[in-house]
């Protein structure tokens, strides 16, 4: 995982340039306290420009103790959080004014969980929930992971790829924008790279602004 997030934004950098300029795209204006769950390397702060006020505000958090020290090591101004995004984060409610996951959700096997999370400590009513989800399952992110994520893990550890990202790829994008659709509403959508195609098949990437509710809509059925 992390030789991935290495090889990403150096080599796939139109792909990373929309996963990462999206979120600052659509974030609210004046905001000042943000959370970013699944944070990575500290990738997307290459991509904000944010007052010294919003960058002691800056939470990120991540699962893996090693992502998070190069973190700390390179963007010291913010702040860290290791741990599950699935429980409980020790904040009040409603104490961010945005949420960012980027390439996130895809991931998480108890999103419920973790989206009722983020929904508690999102402000009400002008929070923003900024999401990135792959098109998994779609003919054309498909072939993008041959010849990309599939290629470096071959030629870095050969044998089978397929049951690391079927592993990892837990939630397709229609399970992940029906689980939403519970606690948020989607105000913005874009796809990538094909906008004007709105389709999982065609493109690789789809970008979600979304607002929580007041009151919660009813659960999909599974």
């Amino acid at each position: 995982m992390k030789l991935w997030h290495e090889e990403l934004p150096r080599n796939y950098q139109a792909i990373e340039h929309f996963n990462h300029s999206f979120p600052v795209r659509f974030s609210p204006e004046g905001f000042n306290t943000t959370l970013e769950i699944g944070a990575g390397l500290g990738e997307h702060l290459q991509y904000e420009k944010l007052s010294v006020i919003q960058q002691a505000s800056y939470y990120c958090n991540e699962l893996r103790a090693n992502m998070l020290d190069r973190i700390k090591a390179t963007h010291p101004s913010v702040k860290t959080i290791l741990g599950d995004c699935q429980k409980p984060l020790d904040f009040p409610d409603g104490f961010f004014d945005r949420v960012l996951a980027i390439h996130v959700l895809e991931h998480l096997p108890d999103l419920p969980s973790a989206l009722a999370e983020i929904h508690r400590l999102l402000k009400k009513p002008a929070g923003k929930f900024l999401v990135v989800i792959p098109c998994e399952g779609g003919a054309a992110y498909s072939l993008a992971r041959k010849i990309s994520a599939e290629r470096l893990y071959k030629k870095r550890f050969g044998g089978d790829y397929s049951w690391f990202y079927k592993r990892e790829h837990l939630n397709r994008p229609s399970e992940i924008i029906a689980e939403l659709s519970v606690y948020f509403t989607i105000e913005h959508r874009r796809f990538f790279p094909f906008f004007f195609l709105p389709s999982t098949f065609f493109n690789l990437c789809i970008g979600l602004c979304l607002s929580p509710r007041n009151s919660l809509a009813q659960p999909p059925v599974h």
